[in-house]
């Protein structure tokens, strides 16, 4: 090969690999960092591509994107010396503008969170668990949310100048001791008999009521019933008291009764003879007179 051919083509090499050298591009949501023979930059290099940068770099571009840690069977003992258990989860990122200083001082995200994020987590559920008095408290909404906020200001105090942003704080799960978690399920127990009880007493209560209502309108139809035949019954005995008035002094009514009432004896099979005194005014049946005559003869 012609020298300077080769010559030419060794310096083309040299230049694109030199050219790659001064040449670097941060991905997408990250954020570079430099290190120099060793020494890490204080520059950081936000995403996308960066020319030229002195070829002696070496590059660590740490993902700034938001992530999640999950923290399961945190042990949290409280005043009354019970142990729960807590599972967690943090929302949080890495603080792109102190890069550098993770990369120098901690190494990487994985670092981070095993250096400071899940030890002063543990460390604070353990500290805060003793400010609770007792392990059932956990299960009082305000008890929860008073907890959470706590340990929510307290890690972002802490993790702040470590280069750890905390978006929230979020309690999945509080695990009672299993013996105050059954004397817990046994006092629902009660309250839920207690409450089926009191609804078959508010159920038998009703019916009585309304028996009580029922029993109350039929005495009411009763009384009105009772009334009313009282008033039929006035109103008939002074029908009676009025037509006997009027016909006390009428002989033809007094002679039509007799009439009456001879008719109805004759139609009486014990009876034998009977006679009618044809000289009163008002004649009337003499019973049996018969029977009366033939006892006198003997």
């Amino acid at each position: 090969m012609n020298p300077k051919l080769a010559s030419i083509a060794i310096g083309v090499l040299v230049l694109i690999l030199f050219g790659q050298r001064c040449y670097h591009s941060v991905p997408a949501g990250h954020v570079g960092v430099a290190v120099l023979l060793g020494q890490v930059q204080d520059q950081t290099f936000p995403e996308g591509p960066h020319f030229p940068v002195n070829p002696l770099y070496s590059w660590r571009d740490l993902d700034a994107r938001q992530d999640s840690f999950k923290i399961s069977q945190l042990e949290m003992p409280t005043r009354d010396q019970l142990l729960s258990k807590v599972d967690l989860s943090i929302q949080w990122r890495l603080d792109a503008s102190r890069a550098a200083e993770i990369v120098r001082d901690t190494g990487d995200k994985e670092r981070l969170v095993q250096v400071h994020l899940h030890p002063k987590t543990r460390s604070l559920i353990r500290e805060l668990g003793t400010t609770i008095e007792r392990a059932e408290d956990l299960f009082r909404d305000e008890v929860r949310e008073k907890l959470s906020a706590e340990l929510d200001r307290r890690l972002r105090e802490y993790v702040a100048s470590k280069g750890i942003l905390v978006d929230s704080v979020l309690l999945r799960n509080i695990n009672l001791p299993p013996v105050l978690a059954e004397a817990i399920s046994r006092k629902k127990e009660r309250e839920q008999e207690v409450e089926r009880q009191r609804a078959e007493l508010e159920r038998i209560k009703l019916e009585q009521e309304q028996q009580v209502a029922q029993a109350e309108a039929s005495r009411r139809a009763a009384e009105e019933d009772a009334k009313r035949l009282r008033i039929l019954a006035d109103a008939k005995a002074y029908e009676i008291a009025t037509i006997n008035k009027a016909a006390s002094g009428n002989p033809a009514y007094i002679q039509l009764q007799s009439l009456e009432a001879l008719k109805k004896m004759a139609e009486d099979p014990a009876a034998k003879l009977y006679f009618i005194d044809g000289d009163s005014r008002t004649p009337l049946p003499l019973l049996h007179m018969g029977d009366a005559a033939g006892a006198s003869r003997r």
